[in-house]
């Protein structure tokens, strides 16, 4: 399993799964492939015990059932709360997938399978309606108890004059954002598929849902479940889908309940000290939502080399017990820092979300938006920014050290958005302070399967995209991010940064991407005696950073 998720061809059972490139990410898919397989896992459980002979001592061998409830009212959770509330249009925000398909596919059969799927996944059915007069503004998802007509969700393209890959791919961005305008979720329209038909050769099928009701990792659950149910359903059966643990309306709900508990409330210092100074500034002002709109952003696509990628995910990260996270926003804090000439800056970082608030949740095949999104304080300090680009003593100093200020944040960031959209109390407070300017998402690893010789392998998703109104208001300044795909020739690793015309321009971007990435090129480029643990790889311990070095150096010393 460890292999099969991360793409090695052998793994030995007492290799650790991050460092051997894995993340939060794929050890959800490491969960969901192995509860698959009848072995029960938790992802906590991966980050406790890293290795198969661990966690062959915790696993259980038992069946994952599913909870009943599956229709009624979901609350909204933060990061919805948040798009919801804003001024702007919302309707054809989205998120879509492209997946190679078979040149025979059978649009019958299609609509058949998504139907499944549909079913299947309660999140899918779910309509936005607004709550009672009482609460002017507030809206909750309300989902259908009866199965949805998805027919008109489904439709056909002829793509047969898309002559090569290049001319696919732009079809295939035309037809999304064409479909994500058919997207309407007041009217609980939530999805749609788009088979680009090329005649006798492999067509492509476009996967379009709404953002409220996916995220990135939702379609590690999506795609393979609509992959069963077509093959099911084409060969004359009914399709049964692995059990879903824990539904999203359980989990949203125990959110809202947590939101006013005394352990999120004794969170509020941290978050107030977090945004109290925004560090350095970028903009000359402050985002206007009538001016500053997705429309208005502008786009920059940087390649990181696949060497440098490659000795990240593998040497830089064992040698640090570091994921890829705390490397690229170390790289980052270092390059804002070259690049304003400033301290410290805070940043808004996406994560994931998928934490269980119980013991007994299971989110490892739950389909709905989880992303958390909260503020972290990135301080290069007094870094040698010269000897961190050159590979220096000064880049192990600057990735120790922001790698402590991200595990610093408590909860892994969960409490801040329940602080801020679910308790009034605490809400007013954290909204009256400054918000980031910078907003940082890192999207995972994605792991590929190996091309058929005519073309990718069936079912393959081989592209990704999404659509916004051009009137939603931007939420930052600049957006960063990266997201790394394991190619025939290594893993690429691509950093993206998106701003808003007018308050920065393309050679002040493009000067902090070059920065960016000569900070993770100097990551790369350490020495091969590099490295060490930081405070928060032993939590049971209160002992500092400098006593931790100098317990290793005595260590190696002695052997």
């Amino acid at each position: 399993l460890f292999a099969d998720v991360l793409g090695l061809e052998r793994v030995g059972v007492d290799d650790g799964f991050f460092d051997l490139g894995g993340d939060s990410i794929m050890s959800m898919q490491l969960v969901a492939r192995a509860r698959k397989a009848g072995v029960v896992i938790t992802p906590h459980q991966v980050f406790e015990f890293r290795t198969p002979a661990g966690l062959a001592l915790v696993a259980e061998d038992r069946e994952v059932r599913r909870e009943e409830e599956t229709a009624g009212p979901i609350a909204l959770t933060p990061v919805m709360r948040a798009t919801v509330g804003q001024a702007g249009p919302v309707r054809r925000f989205s998120q879509w997938m492209t997946v190679a398909v078979p040149a025979d596919l059978d649009l019958d059969t299609l609509r058949a399978a998504l139907t499944a799927v549909v079913d299947h996944h309660d999140v899918l059915r779910a309509r936005l309606v607004p709550v009672e007069a009482d609460r002017p503004g507030a809206w909750v998802l309300e989902t259908a108890g009866e199965p949805v007509d998805v027919g008109a969700w489904v439709t056909r393209v002829d793509a047969a004059s898309a002559r090569d890959g290049a001319e696919l791919e732009e079809l295939a961005g035309e037809q999304g954002r064409e479909a994500s305008g058919r997207l309407d979720p007041r009217a609980g329209v939530t999805m749609q598929a788009v088979w680009l038909d090329r005649g006798t050769r492999q067509g492509r099928l476009l996967v379009v849902a709404h953002h409220l009701v996916v995220d990135g990792v939702s379609w590690q659950v999506l795609l393979p479940d609509l992959h069963t149910a077509y093959e099911t359903i084409a060969a004359g059966h009914e399709p049964v889908l692995d059990a879903i643990g824990t539904s999203f309306r359980r989990w949203a709900s125990v959110l809202e309940g947590q939101a006013a508990s005394a352990d999120r409330t004794a969170e509020l210092p941290v978050w107030r000290a977090m945004l109290a100074d925004p560090g350095a500034t970028l903009a000359a002002r402050d985002l206007d939502p009538a001016r500053d709109t997705a429309g208005g952003m502008r786009r920059l696509s940087v390649p990181v080399p696949v060497a440098v990628t490659e000795a990240l995910l593998t040497r830089v990260a064992q040698a640090f017990h570091a994921g890829m996270n705390d490397m690229l926003l170390a790289g980052l804090a270092a390059a804002v820092a070259s690049w304003r000439g400033a301290g410290p800056v805070v940043v808004d970082v996406e994560g994931h979300g998928r934490e269980a608030l119980t013991d007994e949740m299971d989110l490892s095949r739950t389909v709905g938006w989880f992303t958390t999104v909260y503020p972290v304080r990135l301080d290069a300090g007094a870094a040698d920014l010269a000897d961190v680009r050159s590979g220096g003593p000064a880049a192990g100093a600057l990735l120790k050290a922001v790698k402590e200020q991200v595990r610093a944040v408590p909860a892994d960031g969960l409490g801040f958005g329940m602080l801020r959209h679910l308790n009034p109390e605490t809400g007013a407070e954290l909204a009256a302070l400054p918000v980031p300017e910078i907003g940082f998402n890192y999207l995972g690893r994605v792991a590929q399967t190996p091309a058929a010789k005519d073309g990718p392998a069936e079912w393959q998703a081989v592209g990704l995209g999404g659509d916004v109104d051009p009137d939603m208001p931007a939420t930052h300044v600049l957006e960063v991010g990266g997201v790394v795909r394991d190619r025939p020739d290594g893993p690429d690793l691509r950093l993206s940064l998106s701003w808003v015309d007018g308050l920065l321009d393309q050679a002040a971007v493009e000067r902090l991407a070059a920065e960016w990435t000569a900070m993770l090129t100097g990551l790369a480029a350490q020495a091969d005696d590099a490295g060490g643990h930081t405070p928060s790889d032993f939590p049971l311990l209160d002992i500092s950073q400098d006593d931790l070095g100098e317990l290793e150096n005595h260590w190696r010393t002695q052997t």
